[in-house]
């Protein structure tokens, strides 16, 4: 099977955004795929970040990843800082790319731009390491979103390079882009975010779910319950399109473009959806909370497993280079 690597950063509550956009076909991909899922605490250090609870939200991610179905029969869950070889390898990486490349990089921009007071290193450094990451096990293959594609390519020049100067050992991972519909926050504005406070957490409580829906923004030209509405403008339309089936998405569509139904009515039925796929996530996380010990074993033997394979990989590294060893 080929291998398929991916991460997610442990920066706050997953959100239906993370669900949709990753998770869920994550857990899809392991059916045709050696996948590889990490926690990128590494990455997640390149902002601030509250130090106290950062070991707590690194656990808490590996068993949300667990609940929606990463089980360790499916595919190897780990924590990235568990993994050393990650890295040594970046430190490698970072002598084959040019400067110029991660300076003209869309999300060290944003970054820097958000982020003014901390512009580290390791924002602009961010993408090699991903590109460490996804190579330190030679994985042909990475799902990401479109405003990830970008550091896909970099890592396929930063493998073409090194292979160039070293010999033929890694692979050029090609970006595997998801289709899930792109979801903004209850705002209706901007993508979901903890951060900006527009988002359904995962686990969210069933009634601050529907609190959140019930005041999230749909088709602003769609004033009284009596004007027509266009559902391709509303972004609950879009959460629909991820967890209805067809035939409601037929029946919300109609009714939206002749005014027969309401937007409490389209939001009710997506609280519906949504507790229907996320009841039983939430039941196997809280049920997980009590067995924290479980969700510790599971990423350990992830990180056990892919030092082995991370380690050979840097036999054959600094070899390459001509290291002392």
């Amino acid at each position: 099977m080929k291998r398929i690597f991916s991460g997610i950063q442990p920066t706050g509550e997953i959100h239906l955004g993370n669900y949709v956009g990753a998770i869920r076909n994550w857990v899809e991909l392991t059916k045709d795929y050696d996948c590889i899922f990490c926690v990128v605490d590494y990455h997640a250090i390149t902002v601030e970040y509250p130090t106290d609870e950062f070991k707590k939200r690194v656990i808490e991610t590996a068993l949300i990843l667990i609940a929606c179905g990463l089980t360790p029969d499916k595919c190897k869950v780990f924590v990235q800082s568990n993994v050393r070889e990650h890295t040594e390898l970046t430190w490698i990486f970072n002598c084959v790319t040019p400067i110029g490349e991660l300076e003209r990089m869309t999300q060290f921009k944003d970054k820097s731009k958000q982020h003014r007071a901390n512009i580290n290193m390791g924002l602009m450094d961010y993408p090699v390491l991903q590109a460490a990451d996804i190579l330190i096990y030679k994985a042909g293959f990475v799902p990401v979103g479109e405003d990830q594609v970008q550091h896909v390519e970099l890592c396929r020049e930063v493998a073409r390079k090194f292979n160039s100067r070293f010999g033929e050992l890694f692979p050029e991972p090609k970006a595997l882009l998801s289709i899930a519909p792109k979801i903004l926050g209850v705002d209706g504005a901007a993508k979901m975010s903890k951060t900006l406070g527009n988002y359904i957490g995962l686990l969210e409580d069933e009634k601050s779910m529907w609190d959140k829906l019930r005041t999230a923004v749909t088709d602003v030209n769609r004033v009284r319950r009596t004007d027509k509405g266009n559902p391709e403008l509303c972004n609950i339309f879009t959460i629909h399109k991820a967890f209805s089936e067809n035939q409601t998405l037929l029946n919300v569509d109609r009714g939206c473009r002749t005014a027969d139904i309401g937007c409490i009515d389209c939001k009710k039925l997506l609280f519906t959806n949504l507790k229907s796929e996320l009841g039983p996530i939430r039941e196997r996380a809280f049920s997980l909370m009590k067995d924290t010990d479980y969700v510790i074993d599971v990423v350990r033997k992830g990180a056990s497993d892919c030092s082995a394979i991370a380690q050979s990989t840097m036999t054959e590294v600094r070899s390459a280079l001509g290291l002392f060893t």
